[in-house]
């Protein structure tokens, strides 16, 4: 069988959404909320945090479905931003997104699958160091990780059908425990007085610190509490991105221009819903303190406790080993058709513009399982994500800002969806992305300075890449 020429159109909506649901719920619900916690010190801005995390998910999704109507095609954002500014702003966004937003994501969700793996199996844990070679360690969770990446690559190089079907069955599996375990912690553990405690201040702004076998509160005044809001949301956001993948794959989807859309509104949705209850149920099951110190962060594992028992940590570890395998499978499977279209561009190794004879970047997988993999034994997957926060949401205010500036540039292209609550909502969520950048860039100047630094660095890389397409 001879390579491919195009994509083959054979996910559905409910395929779609499940890309959606499934890419955006890895590890992070089941640990960010005990940094979130000790940033901005209470019940209600912890629930403000989330909350506004999930509507601005949700209006960002309905914003980009207009964009997913009007550009049906594989690339998704990278070629939105093409289209809007110049190939240059598009180039940046994919260059960040192979050197550490899909790639470091993907490290970092294959990782989470290996820790919580130790539980089952201790063998698998990051103390067993397999190499020690001074300046390089191998732990067997590494290489666990790696093996992952390599086996969920391998089966999507095989064609789409593989890759929808672990998406479908896993994404399904995981939103109806995290559904069951919210239901149980509201029957089995939920208690009056600890949600009485808990809200007792519940919208009193402060840095909760610990100290010995006690906890401390550093009440917050005026605008430093935009600072801890903004601190706390680079958990929540991480927690809920990746919900623009099912734009990547537009050119495998039925109805492209009806079925994106939709897939976004509902995916986040659901996924925005079920992250808030979940924080609902911690605040009923957990004082506070155990919330925010949860050891190394695991809150569901402590809510865990009070539900099933001695049994909880299983239970969670095995829900966590079925979130991250979906959510890698997603991640895997929608990344490399940006890698694709950037070399149809002539912006990426020539290779990567090319499907293989099942239809599917081949050559573009193996890349970025590759860098996906380094970026494991780097152990330095965690910094890159916190660092890249902040340009992840500059490129979504660039997105958004891209659908006027659309509306002006192509003024009678067909539109079959339109932005929702335009311009209100889309301006909106500019101005709240725009705070929380800001915010970051204040307060917490390192996340902004490198996150800034490593999209600099695609700059001469594009001319590079421009002189080598002129010189073909």
């Amino acid at each position: 069988m001879s390579n491919q020429t195009g994509f083959k159109p054979t996910l559905g909506l409910i395929d779609a959404t499940m890309v959606v649901a499934g890419s955006m719920i890895g590890s992070g619900i089941f640990i960010v909320s005990a940094e979130m916690l000790q940033n901005v010190g209470s019940a209600g801005w912890l629930i403000f945090a989330w909350v506004l995390t999930g509507l601005m998910t949700i209006t960002a999704a309905l914003s980009y479905g207009e964009l997913s109507g009007m550009f049906p095609k594989a690339g998704g954002q990278y070629v939105y931003l093409k289209e809007a500014f110049n190939p240059l702003i598009g180039f940046l966004y994919g260059w960040s997104f192979f050197a550490v937003i899909q790639t470091g994501t993907i490290a970092a969700v294959g990782v989470a699958f290996s820790k919580f793996a130790a539980y089952l199996i201790p063998s698998l844990s990051e103390k067993n160091i397999l190499v020690d070679a001074g300046f390089l360690k191998i732990s067997s969770a590494q290489l666990v990780s790696i093996l992952l990446i390599i086996l969920l690559t391998y089966i999507n190089t095989k064609g789409i059908k593989g890759g929808k079907a672990i998406q479908t069955i896993f994404t399904l599996t995981k939103l109806l425990s995290l559904f069951g375990l919210i239901v149980f912690g509201f029957i089995l553990a939920a208690n009056g007085k600890t949600w009485s405690a808990n809200w007792t201040n519940g919208w009193e702004m402060g840095k909760l610190s610990m100290g010995g076998s006690d906890f401390s509160f550093t009440k917050l005044l005026g605008f430093a509490g935009f600072g801890a809001v903004a601190a706390a949301m680079v958990g929540s956001i991480f927690s809920s991105d990746a919900w623009n993948n099912v734009t990547f794959i537009a050119g495998e989807i039925k109805n492209p221009k009806r079925n994106i859309g939709l897939s976004l509104f509902f995916g986040t949705l659901i996924v925005s819903i079920i992250y808030v209850s979940a924080n609902f149920m911690y605040l009923s099951v957990l004082p506070l303190n155990e919330i925010a110190f949860a050891p190394e962060g695991r809150v569901a594992v402590a809510a865990s406790h009070y539900i099933f028992g001695n049994w909880g940590t299983y239970v969670i570890a095995v829900m966590i080993m079925i979130s991250t395998f979906g959510c890698n499978n997603g991640l895997i499977l929608a990344g490399a058709r940006v890698y694709y279209t950037m070399a149809q561009d002539g912006l990426f190794f020539k290779r990567t513009a090319s499907l293989n004879k099942y239809a599917v970047p081949e050559y573009g997988m193996w890349i970025q399982c590759l860098v996906a993999s380094l970026l494991c034994l780097s152990g330095r997957y965690g910094d890159l994500l916190n660092y890249v926060s902040f340009v992840v949401m500059i490129f979504y205010i660039l997105t958004i800002l891209g659908i006027f500036i659309l509306r002006k540039k192509y003024p009678n292209m067909e539109r079959p969806y339109r932005a929702f609550g335009f311009p209100v909502l889309p301006i909106l969520y500019i101005i709240l992305a725009a705070i929380f950048c800001l915010s970051l860039v204040i307060y917490q100047p390192k996340y902004a300075l490198w996150g800034l630094a490593i999209v600099l660095i695609g700059i001469p890389i594009y001319y590079i890449a421009l002189r080598n397409k002129s010189n073909a």
